[in-house]
Formats: structure tokens, C-alpha cells, sequence
């Protein structure tokens, strides 16, 4: 699945992907960013980086969808 993290006061938005297995684990690290709970958002991507997002810089997270999904081309 494809994660994309918009950062406060930042152009770009962190892009990064994980298995699909682990998207509710994913989405219970961001709630606990998000409500306080932590100070730092950690993730690791498929290729095994470890990337961290202070909470209280986060402005937005959307998770994508399962690859299967991805369309290739000009087809609509």
C-alpha cells in the first residue's frame, strides 16, 4: 500500500510504501500520532527505512489502496 504524509510548513509530502498486511497497524501508529499519544510518528517501508514524522507536524495521511488497483496508461 502507498502512504503519503503532508508535513506543515513543508512543499513535499513524504511518500512511502508498505505491505498491505500491515495497514491496520499502520493506521493505530497514526491515530496515536495524531491524538498525542506520541511525540514521533515512526514507519518502516518495504525496503526496510525507518522514517519518523514529529506528530506535531503532521498535516494530513492518506493510505492508498492494495497495488492491485494502479492503472497504467491513458485508460480511463
Amino acid at each position: 500500500m502507498d502512504i503519503r504524509i503532508g508535513v506543515t510548513q513543508a512543499a513535499r509530502e513524504i511518500s512511502l510504501e508498505q505491505a498491505d498486511d500491515e495497514r491496520d497497524a499502520t493506521k493505530a501508529k497514526v491515530e496515536a500520532a495524531l491524538s498525542g499519544a506520541v511525540d514521533v510518528l515512526w514507519l518502516v517501508d518495504k525496503k526496510g527505512r525507518t522514517i519518523g514524522v514529529p506528530s506535531a507536524k503532521i498535516a494530513y495521511v492518506e493510505i492508498g489502496s492494495v497495488e492491485g488497483d494502479r492503472r497504467i496508461g491513458f485508460g480511463g
